[in-house]
């Protein structure tokens, strides 16, 4: 399971750095026209996404054992999204055994660390 993962969030790295490169060399985000910004159901995809970003910090925050690594975190999450997400994921699942199972990654916080 612990490959899956690793493939999965890998992919979710690549494709969202993928697109939203493409995204910035066409378009640059100050330049959004206001009919785009200003559509409700582009302000209801941002409050979904952010409110998906604050439910994976309420893991990071659980996981990290410092005040400064989870205010870190909070704002890179809120940055950049599924790409910090992805990179967070990333690096712990990389610090756990192949055969290791989803509970050692979900409540992995080590005391003290």
């Amino acid at each position: 399971m612990i490959w899956f993962l690793r493939i999965a969030f890998a992919l979710i790295l690549a494709s969202m750095l993928a697109v939203t490169t493409w995204a910035s060399f066409d378009t640059p985000i100050w330049a959004i026209p206001p009919e785009v910004t200003t559509h409700p159901w582009f302000i209801a995809s941002l409050f979904d996404a952010y409110f998906g970003f604050l439910t994976f910090y309420v893991w990071v925050a659980y996981r990290e054992a410092t005040h400064l690594r989870r205010a870190l975190w909070l704002v890179a999450i809120l940055l950049l999204g599924n790409i910090a997400m992805a990179v967070y994921a990333l690096i712990h699942l990389f610090k756990l055994p192949a055969e290791a199972g989803v509970e050692e990654l979900l409540v992995g916080r080590k005391a003290g660390a």
